[in-house]
């Protein structure tokens, strides 16, 4: 049996001694890296169509019984109040203190199944609330891919069309006009013969299609797929791009989950294997693992989180919703100081910087660099990546309500002192890149269409 986080922390002496120096790299997508290259597929999804094959990188849970849709709203930080079959919704998770954990996508399935789908720290959660907790309901995992059983099929494959042609590739696969369906609802196509499931909503800034169903079905359909894009110029997106999709829609990938520390989530790190846990990255240097926490509200979640029920953390985040707090964004890095990153791989004297590796410019799981204003620290940059369409490098934070202004300049500290143990991390000296305060999500499609339905 694996041991515990718990464990494994005692062990190396305490949560950020643990996470620091964990060889776990940060994720990758078990897909080919690229079709063509990462900066036409970038492309396809602003300009014609991309299709991105997400059936391996994330992980099922299928909630089934009279408890199970309690069990979601028990944690649940937003409502689950008048969530039909054939629809989707995010959950989002936090702890007792209100600290995030995670947030997936759930699926109500016409079955009445409820499908969860994203990362495994949240479904760790819900299966520990499951396993402790008086509900009557069932689990059944299906891991993805890169921990999944040898030789085990997924149960679901997940083919994601985004871009201006979404709709007209659809109508080609599908021989007829699509019909009108909602934000974050679910139609029912018939596809190479086959029932598809169609859930209608947007990524990478872009309208779109998350088109799922039975794993043994999904050749099939990626070839009838294929086929009707051949006229409407699709590219299939490999994980470069993809990791980077991300950034200008301005979701945030995981964060450290609040759960290393206190006696609220003890007896779930005793619970949960360490095998997937990964590694603390970045500039961002504290002494106490709580001050890495982040709150639903510091993630840009404020019209999420909903009062209307009682939920894990609800009395925590209503003290934190009354006072002041930070506000997610974009920041967009100076080219010049990219440049200045990039030129000390020539430097005779020796002092690299950390390599920024293109597109995503992520080297942890939980990635955080320290966001300054002269000497004074304003918050933390999590994710960073080059977005070719917009010949941009974004990073997305969280910074001080004072500081969050469209066109504040800031300065983003790259790179680790002192240099961690970790895996892929190489030695090098911290620089200093200046950045601007734009909005998140920097793509306007995706601020002022999509996500305000």
């Amino acid at each position: 049996m694996s041991e515990s986080l718990e464990s494994a922390i005692n062990a190396a002496g305490g949560p950020i001694e643990f996470l620091r120096n964990r060889t776990a790299r940060a994720h990758t997508l078990p897909v080919p890296a690229e079709h063509t290259n990462w900066q036409e597929e970038q492309r396809a999804w602003r300009d014609t169509v991309a299709l991105m094959d997400q059936s391996h990188h994330m992980t099922d849970l299928f909630l089934r019984g009279p408890d199970a849709l309690r069990l979601l709203s028990d944690l649940g930080v937003n409502s689950f109040k008048n969530f039909g079959t054939d629809r989707a919704k995010q959950l989002i998770v936090c702890t007792s203190e209100g600290y995030y954990i995670g947030d997936i996508i759930v699926f109500h399935l016409p079955d009445g199944t409820y499908n969860l789908v994203g990362r495994e720290i949240v479904m760790d959660w819900v299966q520990f609330h499951l396993e402790t907790g008086d509900y009557d309901a069932t689990a059944q995992r299906d891991e993805n891919t890169a921990v999944r059983q040898k030789g085990k099929d997924p149960v679901f494959y997940r083919y994601e069309l985004q871009g201006p042609n979404a709709n007209a590739l659809v109508s080609q696969a599908i021989g007829g006009e699509v019909p009108d369906v909602r934000f974050f609802h679910v139609a029912t196509f018939t596809i190479a013969g086959h029932e598809v499931h169609a859930l209608r909503h947007g990524m990478a800034g872009q309208p779109g299609y998350e088109l799922f169903g039975p794993w043994a079905d999904g050749a099939d359909v990626l070839a009838a797929l294929l086929e009707a894009g051949e006229g409407l110029e699709l590219k299939r997106v490999g994980a470069k791009a993809y990791a980077t999709a991300n950034v200008s829609s301005g979701w945030i990938p995981p964060t450290l989950p609040g759960i290393f520390s206190g006696e609220s989530t003890r007896a779930f790190r005793e619970w949960l294997p360490v095998d997937n846990i990964g590694a603390l990255g970045g500039s961002l240097n504290y002494d106490r693992i709580e001050d890495y926490y982040l709150t639903p509200f510091d993630l840009g979640y404020d019209n999420v989180v909903a009062f209307d029920h009682d939920f894990v953390g609800r009395e925590a985040l209503e003290k934190v919703a009354a006072g002041p707090r930070r506000k997610k964004v974009s920041l967009v890095w100076r080219p010049e100081d990219v440049g200045r990153a990039f030129s000390t791989l020539f430097d005779p004297s020796g002092q690299r910087a950390k390599l920024i590796t293109l597109p995503k410019a992520r080297y942890a799981l939980y990635q955080k660099d320290a966001v300054l204003v002269g000497d004074r620290l304003v918050g933390v940059s999590m994710d960073a990546g080059y977005i070719s369409n917009e010949q941009v490098f974004l990073s997305l934070a969280s910074i001080d309500n004072e500081y969050a202004e469209e066109g504040t300049e800031v300065t983003v500290l790259w790179g680790e002192y002192p240099v961690s143990a970790k895996a892929g991390v190489e030695p090098h000296t911290q620089i200093a890149i200046r950045a601007t305060v734009a909005p998140s999500p920097y793509h306007q499609y995706a601020r002022e269409a999509y996500r305000d339905k």
